[in-house]
């Protein structure tokens, strides 16, 4: 597959999220919203005036806002539980281990604002820990859609999934890179770019970064393959053995902490089944400062360019042996 990219429109993946809901809300009127005072930040304005008596508002209570959904789905409907990330995990993961996934309820949890993307409200906000929680939890389905046409795509996926499902949602804009008509496939990574000297692998707001430096990278005659792997469990262990093999290294970037998240999932894979040397490129272990999403990923070395020297450093110590 080729990536569709128009660098020059940014999309909200909030956005497809709650137009697809929508959508999907008057076709089903099993369909409800549960948020946590965060209809605003959830974008669920339009689905609560033309749904008002199926969303559920039950204020800064993320804990009950699970059982909730819990509950409604146990009693036949079919719930989509928002609120930022950060608290939506953190703060009840407890309810989402045993009143959702142990108890494999039908109910589709969306972490709003996750990563960085509350940036300057600081370290309290970052949602950088949501993979290494979710990740863990059988029963768990785990998707970053890379932009608005997978959003849609995955949103439609999880209200024909019978089970639980954790979509992780930025509301930094990127562009889109799927082509209109898009199908989500649970466990199925897209090859954006091929290429046989690297693998660089994303999801959500890092994909277009590996994509840009693909670009950089084949302008000194580097020709990178490109994976987005938007869902994190179950991983796409085929597609990682076979980029393993096709390129003898992967690089690896996200919006989280670089450990128990996507790297490491992929790392879990190459260890396993096609050890070759890879880097895992993320938050190191620390409590994110304030500031931007775009300022804070620069930083973490995830520039296009930064990606773009990692890589060359990554082909280098292949080469060495």
């Amino acid at each position: 597959m080729n990536a569709v990219t128009n660098p020059a429109r940014l999309h909200d993946c909030r956005d497809a999220f709650v137009a697809t809901l929508e959508r999907l809300g008057a076709e089903n009127p099993r369909i409800v919203a549960v948020c946590n005072d965060s209809v605003g930040s959830s974008k669920l304005g339009g689905f609560k005036a033309k749904f008002p008596d199926r969303l559920v508002n039950v204020g800064i209570a993320e804990q009950n806002m699970v059982g909730v959904g819990a509950g409604l789905a146990n009693g036949g409907l079919l719930p989509f539980v928002c609120g930022a990330s950060c608290f939506l995990t953190g703060r009840s993961l407890e309810q989402i281990k045993a009143d959702i996934a142990y108890s494999n309820a039908n109910v589709k949890l969306v972490g709003i604002s996750a990563g960085m993307a509350y940036g300057e409200l600081g370290p309290t906000h970052h949602s950088t820990e949501d993979f290494a929680w979710t990740r863990v939890i059988p029963n768990l389905a785990v998707i970053a859609p890379c932009d608005s046409v997978e959003t849609a795509a995955a949103v439609e996926w999880a209200a024909a999934h019978e089970g639980p499902v954790f979509l992780r949602l930025s509301r930094v804009g990127v562009p889109d890179l799927l082509p209109a008509g898009h199908r989500f496939e649970l466990g199925r990574a897209n090859v954006l770019r091929d290429g046989d000297a690297v693998t660089l692998i994303a999801n959500g707001t890092l994909t277009h970064r590996m994509l840009k430096a693909a670009e950089l990278l084949a302008a000194d005659g580097i020709e990178a393959r490109v994976l987005n792997m938007a869902t994190v469990r179950p991983i796409d262990v085929a597609a990682i053995v076979a980029a393993a093999e096709a390129t003898g290294c992967i690089l690896t970037a996200e919006e989280h902490s670089v450990y128990g998240g996507l790297g490491s999932a992929i790392a879990e894979v190459v260890v396993d089944h096609a050890p070759v040397p890879m880097k895992i490129l993320g938050v190191p272990g620390i409590f994110v400062p304030t500031g931007s999403a775009e300022f804070l990923l620069d930083e973490f070395g995830m520039s296009p360019a930064g990606v773009a020297e990692a890589a060359k450093a990554l082909i280098a110590r292949k080469r060495r042996g």
